[in-house]
């Protein structure tokens, strides 16, 4: 009888143990990735690691979630890592570029994604743009690049980088010229190359040109000056600098040209996105969207934020899904138009 007893025992422990598992979160015990597709330091890297510190309570499981970088071709290759490699198991997530859908519409090889099948999870700002030259350059304004006979020479990591989207945009809508050098690994290559007259323009996003050095420094400085940004209102902080919508009014751009603009600044929309690996399963789809809402609302995170300079004006991951299958389905002269836009 004392041996019945003693089994029973020990199927009630484990039938015990196997419920208690089963029980158990999913992500207790484990570890998230963030794959950023830029150097350490650059402002899709702060981003990330303020996600990182402050998303794990909103987990069931409190997961560890670490930042790994992955900076080239603009963020390509950390799109295609997520969405080939990575497994669907929603431990890996992705900070990409907002703009690799351009690649996707004009059909460059490269790409190894359906940017619409990427799960998304949310962005933490919008993203609206400005072009910087140095102010020793003789573009004062964006009436100088137009009469000019030598275009300025600016820098970009790739082809879906704001760096070479955003002048070669001006190019289509209002006849400026530039002359984009594509390869820098990153932003801040570019930023040197400035300093050091290898280029003498860059463009970007007004939330980075605000949030770190060495833009502090060349404000204070008069180092460089702002010829344009891309909001449809101008940025208060900016508020002597033109929209490339009022640019495109005085200079009376055509209406082809318009609805080119209105895809490309779509990536502003897309901002700074985070992406889960195609089947995902929905359940950790939607428990990292739940989680991003509450982090980016918690106010130990907006204070967090206001510290480092980094702005918060989030879009939400069904905004972000409903806008990917949008930009991603142009009709045939939208995409002949983007496809000259960026040289293919």
């Amino acid at each position: 009888m004392k041996t019945i007893w003693i089994l029973l025992a020990l199927v009630l422990s484990l039938v015990t143990g196997a419920d208690l598992s089963a029980q158990s979160p999913f992500y207790q015990g484990k570890t998230v990735s963030i794959i950023v597709g830029t150097k350490t330091g650059d402002v899709y890297d702060l981003y990330a690691r303020l996600l990182a510190q402050h998303m794990p309570k909103y987990i069931p499981g409190n997961p560890n979630i670490i930042v790994q970088n992955m900076p080239g071709a603009a963020s390509l290759i950390a799109a295609n890592q997520v969405y080939n490699v990575a497994k669907p198991d929603g431990l890996t997530v992705g900070a990409i570029y907002p703009a690799l859908y351009f690649d996707q519409v004009i059909g460059r090889t490269e790409v190894r994604f359906d940017w619409s099948k990427f799960s998304w999870i949310g962005s933490p700002v919008t993203s609206n743009h400005l072009l910087y030259m140095r102010a020793d350059a003789p573009y004062k304004t964006i009436g100088d690049i137009l009469k000019a006979s030598d275009p300025p020479k600016c820098g970009a990591t790739g082809t879906t980088s704001t760096a070479y989207y955003v002048p070669k945009l001006l190019e289509e809508v209002i006849g400026t010229k530039f002359n984009v050098v594509t390869g820098y690994q990153a932003g801040q290559d570019i930023d040197l190359a400035v300093e050091r007259g290898e280029v003498i323009c860059r463009a970007f996003t007004i939330t980075a040109f605000f949030a770190r050095e060495p833009f502090h420094t060349w404000r204070n400085k008069g180092f460089v000056r702002v010829l344009m940004q891309t909001g449809r209102k101008r940025d208060p902080k900016l508020a002597d600098v033109p929209t490339i919508y009022e640019l495109m009014d005085q200079y009376k751009a055509r209406e082809s040209a318009r609805r080119l603009a209105t895809l490309v600044l779509a990536a502003g929309d897309f901002g700074r996105p985070y992406v889960l690996p195609p089947k995902t399963p929905a359940d950790r789809v939607n428990i990292f969207r739940e989680a991003f809402v509450k982090a980016i609302k918690d106010e130990a995170v907006l204070a967090d934020a206001e510290k480092r300079q980094l702005e918060i004006d989030p879009t939400f991951g069904g905004e972000l899904e409903k806008l990917a299958k949008e930009v991603v389905g142009q009709p045939p002269e939208v995409v002949a138009q983007m496809r000259q836009m960026l040289g293919k």
